[in-house]
């Protein structure tokens, strides 16, 4: 009778187990449960704050957990020793799930409402940390629920590094890593909840290198050749060319050397730039005019002058059908609410934005939906979307107001705010996950309007050619 009695408990036990692993509204709740592991992996790696290729502990530590998890690991891929590849399942549809994890140099904070460094080379003043971590966590609530249900499909996480200028998604995309894949998703850290069109302005980058004669700039001027004249005229060139250029354009530039002291007439100097607008060829265009203001002020300041392309993205093409899916999801899983601490912490914030208190309604509600956007920043994610379907969304994980590549960021990124709007991430990207899993009509409709924005005619061609990864960019 008790061994009856036990087997029943048992039974019951496990099927009680089954079925809420089988449920959307349990899966989500599981996530919920753990989202104090996830934002302890999310902080260590806030922690380590390593820039573009160089992720060796981040990618280390999402590697591991999604290995925990029964996930197979790819390591180095296109490569890349910071990219990777997560996969459990089998058959299609195959839906992929994005993650970054690098950090942006120069930016180190403390987690504290004043800007103080954190003494190191870099900060997350973009969330990559969120971003890695939350694509973590609802690849693995995906896959549970995957398993729980017995369904065919493949859910893939791709660990995508040097989102910040290095360009990794283009190199796995050249690889053809996406070729197989019906479906991508990913998302950002932001200072709102919005699932509207996105948009993403093309980009070319490339460091600009002079060379030229060293000499004693009062005894022998006449010996030398300076490489920052030649740095300072492409700049003049560059700056003048603003005026002939379309407005939606953006040239930005950095001199990254430029001599050692001042009475050395200097033999090197670079200048890394950036030309970017919402068309890849009109920045194609720039670029290459670029190039020639180069070898004009070589030619000017009698120097030598090579580049190096660093980086090279498509615009993003939105894809409407998934589009509406995610804010119907995001909608349903809402925001997030502060408690009396991080209240007073935003507020503190604020006020190093100029205003007097933090908006914490935009936390807590979603953006209304809207078809079209204005784009301004650039993303290796736009190569993605010229590959496969792709979908992203943004959450409030800052402190509303909060400008991206910010000490404010990277200080809220350090907090529980920053977790909580990584959970509602991982919530909508799991829910879209599966439904994505339940419904093949939606995945070949997302394909169809793909095919028809992309148009027949399409052909691939990375903007950043056919260079090996720039590995050591940051260097």
């Amino acid at each position: 009778m008790r061994k009856t009695l036990i087997l029943s408990v048992l039974l019951s036990v496990t099927l009680i187990s089954v079925n809420a692993q089988k449920n959307e509204k349990e899966v989500l709740q599981k996530l919920e449960q753990k989202s104090e592991d996830y934002g302890t992996i999310a902080q260590k790696i806030w922690n380590f704050a390593e820039m573009g290729y160089q992720e060796e502990k981040s990618a280390g530590l999402l590697q591991e957990t999604l290995k925990d998890a029964g996930f197979s690991i790819t390591k180095g891929v296109a490569g890349i020793p910071t990219a990777f590849i997560a996969e459990y399942g089998s058959g299609s549809p195959v839906i992929a799930i994005l993650g970054e994890y690098d950090a942006l140099p120069g930016l180190s904070q403390k987690a504290v409402a004043v800007k103080e460094s954190a003494n190191k080379a870099a900060g997350h003043a973009c969330g990559h940390h969120l971003f890695g971590t939350a694509s973590t966590a609802a690849a693995i609530s995906t896959k549970e629920w995957l398993a729980a249900n017995n369904m065919q499909g493949t859910i893939r996480f791709y660990g995508t590094p040097a989102e910040e200028g290095g360009s990794g998604k283009v190199y796995m995309v050249r690889e053809g890593l996406f070729n197989d894949v019906d479906i991508a998703l990913h998302w950002h850290p932001g200072a709102q909840n919005a699932a509207s069109a996105g948009a993403a302005l093309a980009n070319k980058s490339a460091k600009f290198r002079f060379h030229g004669v060293s000499a004693h700039a009062a005894g022998s001027p006449d010996k030398g050749r300076s490489a920052l004249d030649g740095v300072e005229a492409m700049n003049i060139m560059v700056n003048m060319m603003r005026e002939h250029i379309p407005q939606e354009a953006r040239i930005h530039y950095v001199i990254t050397a430029g001599g050692k002291a001042p009475n050395v007439v200097p033999d090197f100097a670079e200048v890394y730039y950036y030309a970017r607008h919402n068309s890849r060829n009109v920045v194609i265009d720039i670029f290459d005019r670029m190039v020639k203001a180069a070898e004009g002020a070589a030619l000017g300041t009698g120097t030598t002058m090579d580049y190096e392309m660093i980086g090279g993205t498509h615009e993003l093409l939105p894809n409407l059908t998934l589009q509406k899916l995610v804010h119907d999801n995001l909608s349903e899983v809402g925001g997030i609410e502060y408690t009396e601490e991080e209240n007073i912490f935003a507020d503190k914030i604020a006020k190093t934005l100029g205003k007097e208190k933090a908006d914490l309604a935009v936390a807590k509600n979603i953006q209304p939906y809207k078809t079209e956007a204005r784009a301004y920043g650039s993303t290796d994610v736009g190569d993605v979307s010229f590959t496969v379907p792709t979908v992203g969304f943004g959450t409030a994980t800052w402190v509303p107001g909060t400008p991206a590549h910010s000490w404010q960021a990277v200080a809220a990124g350090g907090t529980s705010i920053a977790n909580k709007g990584m959970m509602v991430a991982a919530k909508t990207l799991t829910k879209t996950a599966m439904d994505l899993f339940k419904d093949k009509k939606l995945v070949e409709q997302a394909k169809t309007e793909f095919l028809e924005k992309r148009g027949a005619d399409f052909k691939y061609i990375p903007l950043l050619g056919v260079r090996a990864p720039a590995l050591d960019y940051r260097n």
